[in-house]
């Protein structure tokens, strides 16, 4: 089923449109989830809940991109929970790895106070990540967005392990500079 025609089943409060959305995209939320947290249980509570979310906001809302909409919500929702079993000194999973690879790149949440800040942070990153061969960009989306570990990269690009993350740290380094000279760090 399209994603149009699961929207419409929101849209007219038909359960079906949770059994549909799962069918087609929950193996992918599962391995978002599953990536961030560490945790197959944790990843399946937080696609049920990205759902539940989903079922809460649609209708009024009418995403452009179903997936992405429902692939933003799971990891907000995996993202949450990390924190809270991070803060409880549980958790696991490759957040942390991705989250300290980038911590040199990107300033701390504290200097980006304003959401004006914020979206120029976002703008500028997606300007950067435009400059990127395509290779390059799917490494640093996988990597940073959907925090695959870096041998599943390896597996899925064809590449060493030491590749991907020389690759990945050198990109890392360029994104340092663009956002230098935009001013933004």
């Amino acid at each position: 089923m399209d994603d149009e025609r699961i929207i419409s089943l929101f849209y007219n409060r038909d359960e079906q449109a949770l059994k549909e959305t799962d069918s087609r995209y929950g193996a992918l939320c599962r391995s978002v989830a599953r990536n961030i947290l560490g945790s197959s249980e944790d990843a399946e509570e937080c696609v049920s809940d990205a759902l539940l979310s989903a079922w809460n906001a649609i209708p009024p809302a009418k995403p452009r991109n179903y997936c992405a909409y429902l692939l933003k919500l799971v990891r907000a929702h995996a993202v949450n929970r990390y924190h809270a079993a991070r803060a409880e000194k549980r958790g696991g999973g490759q957040t942390p790895a991705a989250l300290d690879e980038l911590a040199e790149c990107i300033a701390a949440r504290e200097t980006v106070e304003s959401e004006s800040d914020r979206r120029a942070l976002l703008e500028a990153i997606t300007r950067f990540l435009g400059t990127l061969p395509e290779q390059q960009r799917h490494l640093f989306i996988r990597r940073y967005w959907y925090t695959d570990p870096v041998n599943v990269l390896a597996r899925d690009f064809g590449m060493r392990e030491n590749r991907v993350s020389v690759t990945l740290s050198r990109i890392r380094d360029r994104l340092q500079k663009y956002l230098r000279k935009e001013g933004l760090l």
